[in-house]
């Protein structure tokens, strides 16, 4: 049998990705004939000469390009190994990106795409609200270091987002980070919108800003942020793409150019993702497109459910928001609504919340998503307890806002879970 463990098309058709991650990027006869990759619980690679030893470094950091992926070499763990890289060539697939690197969490990820572009005295131009660690890494972080951001609340906004731009006047603007989907509110950016305020930042800085998309909520299945003009693409991969609730990692797509400089800090702050998750994500890919597809389902009956619900003031589900042009922006980008989404009550504040929350059997009450089990949170005294009151509040983080991960459950037993705590509030 011959290898063909990267082999993107057979004769003139072109392979899909769900099929690519059974196999893509691993070669089972390199580890013995086994099916599956095996886990490679070493610290360091022995090198088969002295020149291949002085060839792997200066391959991995980056003084020069291996002649081709075959010849890279494995030095040591921090930089390489065949678990992480087996799994990044299969996310580059799934994203369309030239490459992509994995780290031990979606914030390391994150930190690093920064950390890689910008310098102090340089703002961030960022959509709100955003995830609450990188809110709080914006706006807690690295500010001491001399890095300043500058947000925008409405990303479907021309005016909005040209207001913000132009408070970033008299410094370099290094980034344009979005999240889109935001987190809990499902707030849409506009792709469009993004680049048009790229396009006007390098005429005015003579450089053009790097457009980075968290692509957690939605990604990579159901929105392709690189195909849109993005140019780096970052996730917390404990999410969706893990799935089950048992690993903790983070993830970055894009370029080659940009994943080179990204790396370097990744290698420096000793930022890589163990084996032992590494082989879990590349498990959990394989049945991505399945998971996904079904929570989605799921998601969008418990949505219009809850929509028609006398105690409920709104739903924040993708398929339901209906400010301004938000389901133009929606159908043009995106393909699905995921699985994770808010609502909010029409009179209950925190105490009416956290007596809804309490009541409630089949949703475990738990700050994370993307799961196989069904996830529920209360944002504001949790994952964004970290951002300023006044912030949470203008972004629609209020205390009576509750957010939903569906997992795999049926969903009509969910829906009477969510009915009879209803009763209590």
């Amino acid at each position: 049998m011959k290898s063909s463990y990267r082999q993107r098309s057979i004769g003139n058709r072109k392979l899909s990705p769900e099929t690519l991650m059974t196999s893509y990027g691993y070669d089972p006869f390199l580890s013995e004939g086994s099916v599956k990759p095996p886990v490679f619980l070493t610290s360091t690679f022995a090198f088969r000469s002295a020149e291949d030893g002085k060839e792997f470094f200066n391959y991995v950091s980056g003084r020069k390009a291996p002649p081709n992926a075959e010849d890279a070499g494995l030095v040591y763990s921090r930089f390489n190994h065949p678990n992480l890289q087996i799994v990044e060539e299969r996310l580059a697939v799934l994203e369309g990106g030239e490459g992509a690197l994995m780290f031990a969490s979606g914030m390391a990820a994150i930190t690093a795409a920064i950390l890689a572009f910008a310098r102090p005295g340089d703002t961030i131009l960022h959509s709100q609200p955003l995830y609450g660690g990188t809110e709080t890494l914006f706006v807690g972080t690295l500010a001491p270091f001399g890095l300043k951001a500058v947000g925008f609340t409405d990303g479907l906004s021309a005016g909005a987002v040209e207001a913000a731009v132009a408070k970033t006047a008299g410094g370099k603007v290094p980034i344009i980070y979005i999240e889109t989907p935001a987190n809990p509110t499902c707030g849409l950016v506009d792709f469009d919108l993004m680049v048009k305020a790229a396009d006007e930042i390098e005429k005015r800085q003579g450089s053009r800003p790097l457009i980075v998309v968290d692509n957690t909520m939605l990604g990579p299945i159901f929105q392709a942020p690189l195909q849109h003009g993005a140019d780096i693409v970052v996730y917390s991969l404990t999410k969706y793409v893990g799935g089950h609730s048992d690993l903790v990692a983070g993830g970055v797509i894009g370029r080659a150019k940009d994943l080179a400089a990204i790396k370097k800090i990744r290698s420096a702050f000793g930022m890589q993702l163990d084996p032992h998750s590494s082989w879990m994500l590349g498990r959990s890919l394989e049945t991505l497109h399945l998971r996904m597809e079904r929570a989605s389902t799921s998601a969008s009956k418990i949505a219009r459910w809850l929509k028609d619900h006398p105690k409920v003031a709104e739903v924040h589900h993708p398929e339901l928001i209906a400010r301004g042009n938000y389901q133009t922006v929606y159908r043009k980008f995106c393909k699905a609504g995921g699985s994770t989404f808010a609502f909010t009550f029409k009179e209950a504040g925190e105490a009416g919340a956290f007596r809804f929350l309490n009541d409630l059997h089949l949703f475990t009450l738990a700050v994370s998503l993307g799961g196989t089990e069904s996830l529920i949170s209360h944002p504001a005294s949790t994952t964004h307890s970290g951002v300023a009151k006044e912030i949470r509040d203008s972004v629609g983080v209020t205390d009576g806002l509750v957010r939903i991960s569906v997992g795999l459950e049926n969903p009509d037993d969910l829906i009477a879970d969510l009915a009879e705590a209803m009763e209590k509030v």
